[in-house]
């Protein structure tokens, strides 16, 4: 059986449970993160464990003790030795919805899957649906998962691998679960944090490394696109071959290109960046 991390101890997955009134199942009420697994080991944890607690901040719950967190990560990762990918999440806990968020009791749970890293190319759609910018959890990467489920469904109804999404303002935000570069000619920018998508590790990464800037990026612009690329933890930099029905001039293009090698020798050689 393979094992998992629930609360505080290391239980198989079989009999790994949650209460039916943990507002984590009940209301999506919840943040986590999900980290890829090399040879057994964590990448980039430091910055994921800051992201969760970020997301904590944000959505109200109680910050967890790194610590312990960094410790349940160790014990699961000592059960999986291959690659992977490790999920730490951090529901508000079993409790009334009326209760004070500061004397909540988050609930850890600590769960690991197989599978590979996505870099093939992928042709990525629009859709009518936006993100809101002022919406009180933007910058939290929370359970409350719907939309995205939803955003990936039509992407698969529609032969694509992703949905890019607009803003309020109409501002490209970000894909349904992954952060978009774009390359007109040989710049190479990519939606600010104001645009309301999620500060994702491998987007700061990238940009730490100076792979490309921070833009504005009217949806019309699209239009004038040379290339595009998505990254993410599961998929690190994979090229866009198409935005609905027009194929990109590029792919995978230069921008790519340099991205993904600054990616492999710069920034994934190391274990935690």
């Amino acid at each position: 059986m393979s094992a998992v991390w629930v609360r505080d101890r290391l239980v198989d997955s079989s009999a790994a449970t949650v209460s039916v009134a943990d507002l984590g199942f009940a209301l999506g009420d919840g943040v986590f993160e999900t980290v890829k697994i090399a040879s057994g080991k964590p990448f980039a944890l430091t910055r994921h464990l800051d992201r969760l607690v970020r997301s904590a901040q944000i959505a109200r719950i109680p910050a967890p003790d790194l610590d312990e967190v960094r410790a349940a990560v160790a014990t699961v990762c000592g059960r999986h030795r291959a690659d992977g990918f490790l999920r730490i999440t951090l529901t508000a806990g079993t409790a009334p919805l009326s209760t004070p968020r500061d004397l909540l009791v988050p609930t850890l749970v600590v769960t690991v899957r197989p599978g590979p890293i996505r870099t093939a190319p992928t042709r990525v759609i629009t859709t009518d649906w936006v993100r809101n910018e002022r919406s009180p959890i933007v910058g939290a990467k929370s359970t409350s998962y719907a939309e995205n489920a939803l955003a990936l469904a039509a992407a698969q109804d529609a032969e694509a691998g992703e949905v890019l999404f607009a803003n309020t303002v109409g501002d490209l935000c970000e894909a349904a679960t992954a952060n978009v570069f774009v390359g007109f000619g040989e710049r190479l920018v990519t939606p600010p944090l104001s645009s309301g998508c999620l500060p994702g590790i491998t987007r700061e990464l990238l940009l730490a490394a100076g792979v490309g800037t921070e833009e504005r990026i009217p949806m019309e612009r699209l239009a004038d696109a040379t290339e595009m690329f998505v990254v993410s933890t599961g998929r690190e930099v994979q090229p866009i071959w198409a935005i609905d029905d027009r194929e990109l001039p590029r792919c995978p293009g230069p921008l790519s290109a340099m991205a993904r090698r600054v990616w492999v020798e710069q920034i994934g050689s190391q274990l935690d960046p």
